[in-house]
């Protein structure tokens, strides 16, 4: 009893004074001998559970053996996850095979610190009274299936379409899946006063940029015609075949009530978020005592919230936000993150953008 009341005290203590979060600071409040739980009998038999799973095969034994190495650092690491966000359920997900800098590589891509575009206005401040308790832009018809960027830095493409989805939606009754793969290929927009601030394809972007080169190239074309293929390629973009149009956008403030007076008005919101929690997410509502609000490295797309569901312990149950992401539906809870509100959880309240679509 003693021993897990002094964990607490570490976790609050790190809650209350850390700034930052990963895993140099998750280890310092973790003890050594929780850290190597994991018994290396185990992990084979766990590591061929999730090659099955997911259809792994490596071309060497070598590969095989370093794969395995690096599957076991992360079971651990989802078990400290899992005690510093007790709420959320962590383990084994289709990236537990790779290095927390290989999946930052490979399946985020927001670029961080940019200026926003001279054109992005921010929103007026809008009425909160009688917002409703919940609220899901899913059960509403305006939000299309989980899509997959796949091991391209593109996250940011899939948030400004599925905003501007959205609200082409509101406005002419019609859910179109946009392409992302345009905005891959053809976005190369830039804010000239910051530097290394063009969107680059799977190198990462910002969906303020995306937005600004919407308005200026006329529109987006539908997912069929534009299809993704998870690369850089060449841009073939046809006017004469724009599906959705940008009418404005706009920054919203990092207030919550107004964020969701927003989400409720204009349609899914478009929101950086720092993914340190999301590599070994498996499901519930994400509340983690350590994340840091000004790493933002992740795209994804805001589509409603509920009044409660989780509750910690001595708590009663807590509202949360509804991500849908773009790793796939076989990530997450059918390839969506539950993130609890009130707090700017990981930053989420930091950049977060409406869309108007315009209704032709």
């Amino acid at each position: 009893m003693k021993h897990h009341s002094f964990i607490s005290l570490l976790l609050l203590f790190a809650a209350v004074t850390a700034i930052a979060g990963d895993d140099p600071l998750i280890r310092q409040v973790i003890p050594e001998e929780e850290q190597a739980a994991v018994p290396l009998s185990n992990v084979e038999h766990h590591f061929n559970q999730f090659k099955t799973k997911f259809g792994r095969t490596y071309a060497t034994e070598e590969e095989h053996d370093y794969r395995m190495k690096v599957f076991k650092a992360n079971l651990r690491r989802a078990e400290r996850h899992q005690v510093l966000d007790p709420t959320a359920q962590h383990g084994v997900t289709k990236f537990s095979d790779l290095t927390p800098a290989e999946f930052r590589k490979k399946y985020l891509g927001l670029k961080k610190s940019l200026k926003l575009p001279a054109d992005a206005n921010k929103a007026p401040v809008l009425p909160t009274n009688g917002l409703p308790e919940e609220f899901d832009w899913r059960e509403k018809g305006a939000v299309t299936p989980v899509k997959n960027q796949g091991s391209c830095g593109s996250c940011w493409s899939f948030s400004t379409t599925g905003a501007l989805e959205g609200s082409h939606f509101l406005q002419t009754g019609e859910l179109v899946s946009l392409s992302e793969q345009q905005l891959v290929d053809c976005d190369h927009e830039c804010d000239p006063a910051e530097y290394n601030s063009c969107d680059s394809g799977c190198n990462g972007g910002l969906m303020n940029n995306a937005f600004e080169y919407i308005l200026k190239a006329g529109g987006l074309q539908k997912e069929e015609d534009y299809p993704y293929t998870g690369i850089d390629g060449t841009c073939h973009f046809d006017k004469s075949k724009i599906a959705a149009s940008v009418s404005n956008f706009s920054v919203i403030s990092a207030d919550e009530d107004q964020i969701a007076a927003n989400l409720v008005k204009y349609g899914p919101l478009a929101i950086g978020i720092n993914a340190a929690w999301m590599q070994t997410y498996i499901g519930q509502v994400s509340c983690p005592y350590i994340c840091s609000k000004q790493n933002l490295d992740h795209a994804v797309l805001l589509v409603g919230y509920a009044a409660a569901g989780y509750a910690p312990l001595r708590f009663k149950d807590k509202p949360y936000w509804i991500v849908k992401n773009s790793w796939g539906a076989d990530w997450g809870e059918d390839g969506y993150y539950k993130v609890c509100s009130g707090y700017n959880a990981c930053g989420m309240n930091n950049m977060v953008s409406a869309v108007v679509a315009t209704n032709a």
